[in-house]
């Protein structure tokens, strides 16, 4: 099959197998990322209390959680929402079939983002995976502020990622972090096949793909995406609590890795 159709749009096979590309090199920085998953799938079938929740996926990327959400829970509905045209063209070419699954293009960033999603619902659940440590601080307390008017009563918020702990600690937490890539040399004794950084640069050479990257680009999508507070955990803790989140906590966690989960007053 060619790398992208008669109208423009990826190719299936074309798409899958760059997933299956980012897939790997998130696993590699990742080993435990399919239990985090789980863990986040869990939780949402535990609080949703209906087979049909509706999921909001926010930084879905090319749509790696919502698809495995939906194999769970084939009867939610889940908006994977991202602003990175790259990611969300693989999702839609890949998984466009998959019922119950709507790519949205909206940047978190931006104030008032949710109008977008032209909801008929309150949802009961939004979700994300090492995507919010990139936002800006500011961006990150007004996402959380307009989630907790968007999701009903008793409504959760659980976000996966890598959140360090502030440095009162210093030396405990270089210990843990030296178990953790002890860890990993022992799992990936010749090292990743493919990092990060390798996936986006083959990414930006591929004719099927350049224009997409090119787009990202111009759209600043990571603009702060190692720079920013937001990878600290105080830091959402502490805009979960001022957006009204009534209990704030871990509910799975491997070193820095970890599920915070924010639940909404019932």
């Amino acid at each position: 099959m060619p790398a992208t159709d008669a109208d423009g749009a990826i190719g299936l096979d074309a798409a899958r197998s760059w997933i299956d590309r980012w897939d790997a090199q998130q696993q590699a920085y990742l080993p435990d990322r399919e239990d985090r998953f789980t863990a986040i799938i869990d939780a949402v079938e535990e609080v949703a209390g209906r087979p049909d929740p509706l999921v909001l996926d926010l930084g879905s990327g090319p749509g790696s959680l919502a698809v495995r959400l939906l194999r769970r829970l084939p009867r939610a509905r889940v908006l994977a929402i991202d602003a990175d045209p790259l990611t969300l063209a693989l999702g839609r070419s890949a998984f466009g079939a998959v019922a119950g699954l709507e790519f949205c293009d909206l940047d978190l960033r931006a104030a008032g983002w949710s109008a977008g999603l032209r909801l008929d619902r309150a949802p009961d659940a939004a979700v994300s995976t090492t995507a919010l440590h990139w936002l800006p601080q500011a961006a990150l307390a007004a996402l959380y502020a307009e989630l907790s008017g968007l999701l009903r009563p008793g409504g959760v918020l659980l976000n996966g990622d890598h959140l360090r702990e502030d440095d009162a600690a210093p030396a405990l937490q270089r210990l843990q972090r030296a178990l953790l890539q002890r860890e990993e040399e022992r799992r990936f004794p010749g090292g990743h096949a493919e990092s990060w950084t390798d996936w986006w640069a083959s990414a930006a050479v591929d004719p099927a793909l350049a224009g997409l990257h090119a787009e990202r680009s111009a759209r600043a999508v990571e603009s702060e995406h190692h720079g920013s507070p937001a990878g600290r955990l105080s830091v959402h803790v502490d805009a979960l609590r001022a957006a009204g989140f009534a209990e704030i906590g871990t509910l799975w966690q491997r070193g820095e890795n970890r599920v915070l989960c924010g639940i909404l007053p019932g």
